[in-house]
């Protein structure tokens, strides 16, 4: 299992909606509007919790 940076779903790799790389890390998400997020961002998510934790969802995870 990996773990979506931007929202922390869980979800399985080899089904993920989106992947990139950042830093010769291979990341996977739940959507393309996750990896988006984390795209533009990836200083925002890389070692830190993601958008679900303290009560703020960005909408990424219906």
């Amino acid at each position: 299992m990996a773990t979506d940076p931007v929202c922390n779903m869980q979800i399985d790799a080899d089904k993920a909606a989106a992947r990139t790389e950042y830093q010769g890390v291979t990341y996977y998400f739940c959507s393309e509007h996750c990896r988006n997020e984390f795209t533009c961002h990836p200083e925002q998510y890389v070692g830190k919790p993601g958008c679900h934790s303290g009560g703020r969802s960005h909408g990424c995870c219906g």
